[in-house]
């Protein structure tokens, strides 16, 4: 056996196909965020402009955030010291789940190490702990989902994305005993679309269905306090289980859920994701709950980020590029083909110091290839100009075409 051979050929393969991966080597700088310094295939770093960062508020770098960690991590130290039972459940922690919980209006909440274990940890356990459980997925959930799904062992199907009618029907034809849980997004990451919520919860009440959303998208975002698309269309109340993240618009690390005490105790005491893994550093989770406070209250940032997301939209329709309808902050930009995608990317980083990444399969269908754009609240309307001045020459250059105005 050649395993050599096997790993080149894999490898390979995803060369031809135009969506092998490179990670860019780059540093952001505090307090200047979008501007960072790249340091790939350059003499010294080169001053770039980030556009596809999910730190969507500049959280990351806000002064709150970081002065809340450094007190922190000279208060108890760097790490957390173990699992939530043994050493790492810190006064930090404990905090940080009340203030999630009341973001929600849920009566408990649960950390994790990342929005992607927390998906996977619940969901698997959810269904596991119900016999004979049925899951009801939307076809464009996350893929921590689907993981999350799959490990249960459990029974799946997957209704076209947001049809209420493909999904009624599939409720309907099981057996109103059997436990069920309807699983989606609010705030879906490559369309920039949103689910009909009260909807989902309408179907759910008539087959008594449990509701899972996942909010990665959304908190900070949406929402009077930030607490996303379910509090800003008042339906977190009608919802299970509200899953969500602290590395996006939070700007640090991390995931949870929130939901009922009974809920977060068999998950607490049943998921494997949980129990057996070191608890977030104090550190990022004082982070977090600085966040957290600040965007409870003030909703300056998302305003600032709305705009800047309109504006680009605005501005690169009018320059004729094929912006994907999108009524969230997510910018996607249509190409519809690997290897352009990834050629557009390399061209805007080596020549016009613009950072965005390609998407390609199969974080998105085949044939769908884009760019996705994230404008935050300290993206100037200059940059947006060099943005899409640098788009059109590029899709010039490429043969590309574009949209003639109205």
């Amino acid at each position: 056996m050649n395993y050599d051979q096997i790993f080149d050929k894999a490898i390979d393969r995803l060369h031809s196909e135009g969506r092998y991966r490179v990670f860019i080597d780059i540093m952001r700088n505090k307090g200047a965020f979008p501007n960072a310094r790249c340091f790939a295939g350059h003499n010294g770093p080169k001053p770039i402009t980030v556009w596809c960062s999910n730190d969507y508020l500049a959280m990351g770098q806000h002064p709150k955030v970081i002065e809340a960690m450094e007190t922190a991590l000279h208060d108890v130290g760097a790490g957390s010291g173990g699992t939530r039972n043994i050493g790492g459940n810190t006064h930090f922690h404990v905090q940080l789940e009340h203030e999630l919980a009341d973001l929600h209006g849920k009566e408990g909440a649960l950390l994790f190490t990342s929005g992607y274990v927390s998906n996977d940890a619940t969901l698997s356990t959810l269904a596991k702990l119900l016999p004979g459980c049925v899951v009801y997925s939307d076809e464009l959930n996350h893929a921590s989902m689907i993981a999350g799904i799959r490990n249960s062992g459990c029974e799946k199907h997957v209704f076209r994305h947001n049809d209420m009618e493909h999904l009624e029907e599939l409720l309907a034809a099981e057996d109103p005993d059997t436990p069920k849980v309807i699983a989606f997004e609010s705030v879906y990451s490559m369309d920039g679309d949103v689910a009909p919520v009260h909807a989902i919860c309408d179907l759910a009440e008539k087959y008594n269905a449990l509701t899972y959303i996942d909010e990665v998208h959304a908190v900070g975002m949406y929402g009077k306090r930030g607490g996303g698309i379910s509090e800003r269309d008042e339906a977190a109340d009608r919802i299970d289980i509200i899953e969500g993240t602290l590395g996006k618009a939070f700007g640090v690390m991390g995931g949870y859920i929130a939901a009922d005490t009974k809920v977060i105790d068999c998950i607490r005491s049943y998921a494997p994701g949980f129990i057996f893994t070191t608890s977030l550093s104090p550190v990022l989770v004082a982070g977090v709950l600085a966040s957290v406070k600040h965007l409870k209250s003030s909703s300056e940032e998302r305003e600032a980020q709305q705009a800047s997301a309109a504006m680009l939209k605005a501005k690169l329709r009018d320059a004729g590029l094929p912006v994907m309808d999108s009524t969230t902050h997510i910018v996607p930009v249509m190409v519809g083909d690997p290897i352009r995608a990834k050629k557009i990317s390399d061209i805007l980083l080596a020549e016009y110091g613009v950072y965005v990444q390609p998407i390609n399969f199969p974080t998105v269908p085949r044939g769908t290839e884009r760019l996705r754009f994230t404008p935050g609240p300290h993206h100037t309307e200059d940059m947006m100009d060099e943005l899409a001045d640098a788009l059109v020459e590029i899709w010039d250059r490429l043969d590309l075409e574009l949209r003639k105005a109205a």
